[in-house]
């Protein structure tokens, strides 16, 4: 005699027939921002930063993001990107069959060496890459002081 895992109401969790079933439909649906926050589906670009000559540069992938969506801050040494890729309600009402692309708010935080200039720095966003340009502080001179006998 085999032994048969009991399951109270028929069905395995996402792994029997019913399971499946409800798995196909729900690739026929579209996914709206709501539902990926909801569901976990936090998402961040990906980034580069890079220490060139007179400072750091930091280039983050956002494509479709528009750059009104973008905002870049700087409070005590700590660089702030936070943008949205909003869902286009409006294509979800072409059938889509499958939605991969995340969509929703993103937060990337740096600390900004001592070195770093807090005056001097710049945002662009070209082609899908937001770059931001830190200037470095300009080094102070040594100071020569007189000794007095």
């Amino acid at each position: 005699m085999s032994m048969i895992h009991y399951e109270p109401y028929g069905m395995a969790a996402r792994g029997g027939d019913i399971g499946r079933l409800f798995d196909a439909f729900s690739a026929f649906l579209p996914r709206h921002e709501c539902e990926d926050t909801a569901a976990g589906y936090d998402w961040s670009p990906a980034v580069d930063i890079k220490e060139e000559g007179g400072g750091y540069v930091i280039r983050a992938d956002v494509p479709g993001i528009a750059p009104d969506d973008i905002d870049v801050s700087l409070e005590d040494g700590v660089l702030a990107i936070r943008g949205e890729r909003k869902f286009d309600s409006e294509e979800a009402k072409e059938g889509y069959r499958r939605v991969e692309r995340a969509y929703g708010v993103f937060t990337r935080r740096f600390s900004l060496p001592d070195t770093a200039d807090q005056e001097k720095v710049t945002a662009k966003c070209e082609n899908g890459v937001l770059e931001v340009a830190i200037e470095k502080q300009e080094k102070t001179l040594p100071k020569k002081i007189a000794v007095n006998a």
